[in-house]
């Protein structure tokens, strides 16, 4: 591509302003004197805004990493000269008094080294007792500090491992309860296909019944009946009736007998208005029973 250039050669922009050539300046140093170290050449890459404000922080922490490692470098150089001046010294007025480390029994050097490995585990500058004493008082601490915590640990770790098996059961309770309800579901779908069928076949027989209520409601209309014309008025009435038939057969069976008679036009004028007085008299009260029913059955 005509914008890929070299990370060394590529010449910048001239609209760039001035910050980005800076920035683009430095990043150009900084990757040269990385790969450089790395006995490697700056691969090529496109300059964008985006990569070198990328390349611009990488390349500031590196430098600020790099100063602060070069400064803890040189102090830990100068720890070490100090300390190899001091331990030179130490050398050398033990030997002027004696001690030193090839004149000493190897029990002595031994003593000395478990001693001087205690004082390095304890984390102590100093063999003296007080130290140690101070060092082992802060490790009893520790100690009493880290059983109390095992033991709080211990303790939790109960609570939890009953709560685990209380969960335990009941997961396994839950699973039990699952497996019995997957084994239902094939019976209760066979129940609700049922029961679907019913509800479908009543739902029909209710809409039959219903137009049939309304086909019979609509010919009552027709014909006039009413709410008071019903089956115990029909009834009572009918049983009235036949009282009434049983009282005015004697009186029909009179009037009959009373043809084979000889006439006589006076005798059966007086007969026959007999008869027609009784006649209305059992009329009045079969239309007097009738009312009478009527006004109860309201």
């Amino acid at each position: 591509m005509s914008d890929i250039i070299s990370g060394v050669d590529t010449p910048v922009s001239e609209t760039k302003n001035g910050g980005d050539a800076g920035r683009i300046s430095e990043v150009k140093a900084w990757l040269t004197s990385q790969f450089d170290a790395a006995g490697k050449e700056v691969p090529e890459f496109e300059y964008t805004p985006r990569s070198i404000a990328h390349l611009y922080n990488l390349a500031t922490v590196s430098q600020a990493k790099t100063k602060a490692a070069t400064i803890l470098a040189n102090d830990f150089r100068q720890k070490a000269t100090e300390y190899r001046a001091q331990a030179a010294r130490i050398r050398e007025i033990l030997e002027n008094v004696g001690l030193a480390q090839e004149s000493l029994p190897s029990n002595v050097v031994g003593s000395a080294q478990v001693l001087a490995n205690v004082a390095n585990l304890l984390n102590i500058r100093d063999t003296e007792l007080s130290s140690f004493l101070v060092a082992m008082g802060d490790i009893s601490l520790r100690k009493t500090g880290v059983e109390e915590k095992r033991a709080k640990a211990q303790k939790e770790s109960k609570v939890l491992l009953d709560y685990t098996r209380k969960a335990i059961a009941r997961l396994t309770y839950l699973k039990r309860t699952h497996a019995q309800l997957e084994d239902d579901v094939a019976p209760c779908e066979a129940q609700m296909e049922n029961w679907k069928t019913n509800l479908a076949v009543m739902a029909s027989k209710e809409r039959q019944y219903l137009q049939q209520y309304s086909n019979y409601k609509a010919l009552l209309n027709r014909v006039g009946y009413t709410p008071e014309i019903s089956h115990g008025v029909l009834v009572e009435t009918g049983e009235h009736r036949k009282e009434l038939e049983k009282k005015t057969k004697p009186i029909l069976d009179t009037l009959r007998s009373y043809q084979d008679l000889p006439p006589d036009k006076a005798l059966a004028a007086l007969a026959i208005e007999d008869k027609k007085r009784q006649y209305a008299a059992a009329e009045k009260y079969l239309e007097d029973v009738l009312q009478s029913a009527l006004a109860t059955s309201d």
